[in-house]
């Protein structure tokens, strides 16, 4: 099923949140790599949030920024 994306910045922790939903108290997380967390659904393993620690300083970097998951892009139905 898609869903949409939500980013949210936090300026004091720096971190940036992208989310397919809120974050829910029974959801596992796992370090992905890299400072980044991915929140996991706790039956269906599937990705639902991730957590980019140190998100600004990633900005700063000459090398490219890449997330360590895929993703399938598509636009939404018309209608």
């Amino acid at each position: 099923m898609a869903s949409k994306l939500t980013f949210q910045y936090d300026r004091d922790a720096d971190i940036l949140y992208i989310n397919r939903r809120p974050p829910y108290f029974e959801q596992e997380s796992e370090e992905l790599g890299d400072g980044v967390i991915a929140r996991l659904n706790a039956i269906t393993g599937d990705v639902e949030s991730l957590e980019v620690l140190f998100f600004s300083t990633r900005l700063l970097r000459t090398d490219l920024f890449e997330l360590p998951i895929t993703a399938d892009f598509g636009r939404p139905a018309k209608g």
